[in-house]
């Protein structure tokens, strides 16, 4: 009896027990959320919290309007929650946003902020849920791209609406395709992740990075090229070069039968 009294525990052990083990799991938290705020994950790159505040001041003074002062969204635009900094960086790097005015799309134009900016608001909006992150620099080099696999991968799933050659095409109801041409390769493949506008959404379940990679290698790859054929015509397709041939070959007949009218007078 006196041995099983020893090994009886305390009546308050398992109130000790549970009190450390609360402090812990406080503790942890506090260094999760602490780290989370400080850190925002875009492509091997940490913002710092100063990057966080700067960003949410410049979101508060240009951004709220539309998107809400919580980022949540408005009837004017879309919650920015879970967006990622890549999408911040793609629509504010290109001059898409902030909007000049309201419409069916918004339009590529001079960026209003400049590179520290924009990394500062995709720092804020990067804080307030995960999302896609800023590719890493090894999926923007072309040099490591396959400009072949590129080409299988964009004709399945981007030449429908870009065309084939990248030189975009029109939509419905006064949308559009962009071009690709002189898009830089970061802004690609954001798209790519992001899917803004009315391009679906290429996560890396449905094309890899390294197929990103290779999407990119080959615009690049046509944007080089040359036309030994002779004129691109804007690399449009039939329509553009038919309507060329029907015009130039009209003009041809009618100044030859012009000439062939004067002879015989």
């Amino acid at each position: 009896m006196k041995a099983l009294s020893q090994k009886r525990r305390h009546p308050f052990a398992a109130i000790v027990l549970l009190a450390i083990a609360l402090l812990l799991t406080g503790g942890l938290y506090a260094v999760a959320t602490a780290t989370n705020e400080a850190k925002a994950e875009t492509g091997g790159a940490a913002y710092s919290a100063d990057d966080i505040a700067e960003g949410e001041k410049l979101f508060n003074s240009n951004c709220a309007t539309c998107h809400g002062t919580t980022a949540e969204g408005t009837g004017a635009g879309p919650s920015l929650i879970g967006v990622g900094a890549a999408a911040v960086d793609f629509q504010v790097g290109t001059g898409r946003m902030p909007m000049q005015m309201q419409g069916v799309q918004a339009q590529i134009k001079p960026g209003q902020f400049n590179e520290e900016q924009v990394q500062q608001l995709a720092a804020y909006v990067a804080s307030l849920g995960a999302g896609p992150a800023i590719p890493e620099d090894e999926y923007l080099d072309v040099a490591q791209g396959d400009a072949a696999n590129g080409a299988k991968v964009f004709l399945a799933n981007c030449a429908m609406c870009h065309n084939a050659a990248g030189a975009g095409g029109a939509l419905t109801r006064g949308k559009f395709a962009p071009t690709l041409m002189g898009v830089s390769e970061q802004h690609i493949y954001e798209a790519m992740d992001t899917g803004p506008q009315n391009m679906p959404v290429f996560n890396d379940t449905n094309i890899t990075p390294e197929e990103k990679r290779d999407v990119i290698t080959y615009l690049k790859t046509l944007e080089s090229n040359t036309h030994p054929g002779g004129f691109g015509l804007g690399s449009l397709g039939p329509v553009s070069e038919g309507l060329f041939i029907w015009t130039v070959g009209l003009a041809i007949v009618l100044g030859f039968t012009v000439w062939l009218t004067s002879r015989s007078a």
